[in-house]
Parts: C-alpha cells; structure tokens; sequence
C-alpha cells in the first residue's frame, strides 16, 4: 500500500467520497487519487515523494509555474501583517486596477472568494438589474454549482454523467433555459418564445469544462448582438480562460482584440483562478451601471466576510504583475509544441482523435476527428475508454494530466525544456495504451 492510498483510505472515513472537489477522486479514470505534499516551478511531488510533470497547474492558477518566488514573497509579506481584517485593503483596489488596465470591459470590479460565489453574484445581479427571471445557458458549460446552473453542465457532472443534481427543485431549475452550445438559430428561437422573460445569456468565453470547445465563428458576437436586441445582459464566465489564455483572457483575444473584424463587448464577466494566484478569490466585473446595482449602492445584495482577502489579493496582484506579455507567448509556444506532439503520438498508433483549442488551453477528444467537438453532444459521444489507460501510462511515467478527459490541459511559463522532454519522452507509451483500450 502506498502512502497515497493510506491517505486515501483515511480521507474516505472522513469526507463524502475522501475527496473535497469530485473530480480528484479518479472516479472517471480509476485507481488511488494521488495525495499531492508539495509544488515547485512545473513539478509536483505526492506523499510517496514520486515527481510529475503538471500539466493541471491547479486548474489554472500556476500561469507562472508552482511557488513562484515573487508570489511566495508577496504572500508571506501579507500573512506577516495579518491574515484577514474583516475591513478594506488596498490590494482590493490595486487588483481591480490590474483587472481594468487588462480588460477595459471591467469598469467596476467586485471581488469575491470563489467562482461559483461570482457567477452566482453575475445571475443574481442580472436578474435584479432587467427585473426579469429566465438565465439562458449553454449544454455542457460548467458555471459552478450554484442550483440554476447545474443543469446539463460539464466538469466533474459530466465526468460522473450526471444530469443535473439531487437537491434542485423543479421550480429552480425551470428558471434556467439550457441549448445546445454553438447554435445561435437555437438562441434566436428562445429569445423569440420567451424574450421578454430573458434576464441574461451565460456562457463560458470558451467552453473548458466539456474539454475545450472553440467557439463557432460570430457565435459570441452573435450572443451580444442578440441580448443587446432583446434587453437581456450577457454574462460571459471567465474564470477558467481569464489570464490563462492571454493578456486579456479569452474575450481579450476575440471580441475586445485591438485589431478584432468584428468587436463585440460582454456586459459582465466572470473571473476566477489565475486572478487569486492559487488562493481563494475571484471576481464579478462589468458594466459601470449594471455593477452599480450592487449593495451598497443599489438593491441587489451581495457581502462576503472573506471578500477581498489581503492574502489572496496579494498573491492575485503579484500573479497579474508577473504574468507579462512574453509569460503568455512563452506558454502559447508550448502549448502548440505538446498539442502537435500528442497529436503525432496518437496518430503513430492509427488513434482516432481531434484537438480543440481556446488560446493556450486544448484538450483531446478521442473518436471524432471526422467533426471534432462543437457542443456538449459531441463531447458526449467520444470514445471515452480510451481516456483512462492513457491518463494511468502518463501518470505511471510522471506526467500527472487531468483525472477526466472532460478537463483542459494547462502549462506553465515554469514548464522548460527538462519538464517538456519528459512529457514527449511519456507520449508514445500511453497513445499505445489508448489504442489497445476496449469498450
């Protein structure tokens, strides 16, 4: 028995399934949850001391590589003063500051402990600001686990195939209207049937929690265009794609872009992950009028006792500070190297598959390279099986990938030549593996 499986075994006695987020217990893959103790640069090290290249990157937060040493500094310089007041900080300010310069979308910044906590701010906000109740959502997009939400979405409910979940009542869920994602004929028809009871559209930047999804051509500006007609706001979630695929998140490459054909402005957006450096924090921003419909200054309540904590928001403005123009085209150029090295691994072994990009993120979807992955249906009927030996080949050759094939694969400006050869030197055993799978 390994230490990891000891731990384990302990943690199940004591936790609903010995885990305090789904997707860690391997439920999709199988086997022992490996118990990480430690993290450095693009390594992590579990409790048997095994090192693994990290392609999760803590879904995201390590942009700059685990335990950089300006984030470390500025962390252990915030704890030094004291670990929550309760009251006002300037790093509240200072990264909202950072939040704005980068996405001119952001006039007003609320800061908040987790994503689930800002995209339920975000629907609530929306809902309180238009007076109306219908939330439009997307098939197979994960906008955490807030109740109304939770219907038909990705991450670790599609992981576990679950439909929804036990505990959202009938009238709840009737207040969420899910479509197919990419399908804006599908959204035109909602809004033509029930606009006027339409608060808002939701829906990630780029889809990450189905595996990566690019949005269609115009989908996006599509959805701004149609809620602008209608009323309606446009939520777009950012907590996985904002400051991980670039500079400006997902929308700062697409619609907000310099040089974009076609630009295209959410009115409130969501942010998470990168934006705590590995804390808990996260973020609602948007539009000046929309956002002033907050607590204090308007009807809509929102409070959080942790909101804005020093810790989390040093480590956010230390993150953002250091995560540069070249920190985002360094991870871009590695990106495209691993995707282009899984792609020819997998194709050596006459391996069916497609790779679906949103910025520096990709996942690989098996079976379907005839179409590739447009929406939650595709994502769906993949050939899943393959997932789990291939996941077990690299994890057995130190190269730790996310438990689901349902996840996007993240790299680090930590990730150097050393961490990239043992990635490509672990490539060819597991696409072995996933084509001797079985159904």
């Amino acid at each position: 028995m390994t230490r990891s499986d000891a731990l384990f075994a302990r943690a199940q006695t004591l936790m609903p399934g010995g885990v305090n987020s789904p997707v860690r217990a391997f439920g999709s893959v199988g086997g022992t949850p490996r118990f990480m103790v430690s993290a450095k640069g693009p390594y992590l090290t579990d409790a048997d001391g095994t090192e693994y290249v990290d392609l999760v990157c803590s879904w995201g937060p390590a942009l700059l590589g685990h335990a950089h040493p300006a984030v470390l500094e500025a962390v252990h310089a915030a704890v030094d003063r004291g670990l929550s007041f309760g009251a006002s900080t300037p790093d509240e300010a200072n990264l909202a500051a950072l939040v704005q310069e980068r996405v001119p979308a952001a006039e007003r910044v609320r800061m908040v402990s987790t994503g689930t906590e800002a995209t339920m701010t975000a629907v609530r906000l929306a809902r309180g600001f238009t007076g109306r109740n219908l939330i439009i959502k997307f098939a197979g997009c994960y906008h955490g686990h807030l109740d109304g939400l939770l219907a038909a979405a990705g991450s670790g409910v599609a992981t576990l195939a679950l439909p929804g979940s036990a505990g959202v009542t009938e009238a709840t869920a009737a207040e969420t209207l899910v479509l197919p994602y990419n399908d804006l004929a599908a959204v035109e028809a909602a809004f033509a049937a029930h606009g006027p009871s339409i608060a808002a559209v939701i829906t990630e930047a780029a889809p990450a929690n189905m595996g990566v999804v690019t949005p269609g051509e115009g989908f996006n500006l599509g959805l701004s265009r149609i809620t602008r007609e209608h009323g309606a706001l446009l939520i777009v979630d950012e907590v996985l794609t904002g400051f991980r695929t670039g500079y400006s998140g997902y929308w700062g490459l697409t619609g907000g872009a310099p040089d974009a054909a076609e630009p295209w402005t959410p009115d409130l957006l969501t942010f998470g992950k990168v934006i705590g450096g590995g804390m808990p924090a996260a973020a609602l921003a948007g539009r000046a009028d929309v956002m002033d419909y907050l607590a204090p200054l308007g009807p809509v309540y929102q409070a959080g006792t942790l909101s804005g904590n020093p810790v989390a928001m040093a480590a956010g403005v230390a993150t953002l500070t250091h995560a540069t123009h070249d920190v985002y085209s360094f991870v871009d150029v590695r990106s495209l190297e691993l995707s282009s090295a899984l792609s020819s691994a997998l194709d050596s072994e006459g391996v069916d598959h497609s790779i679906q990009f949103a910025g520096n993120l990709f996942s690989v979807a098996f079976g379907t390279s005839a179409n590739g992955v447009h929406n939650y249906a595709d994502a769906q009927a993949q050939e899943t099986f393959r997932y789990a030996p291939f996941f077990h080949s690299m994890l057995d050759s130190g190269v730790y990938l996310p438990p689901s094939v349902f996840e996007a694969w993240f790299l680090s400006a930590a990730h150097d030549d050393a961490a990239m050869n043992r990635i490509f030197d672990a490539l060819p055993a597991a696409a072995k593996a996933a084509a001797a799978a079985q159904a």
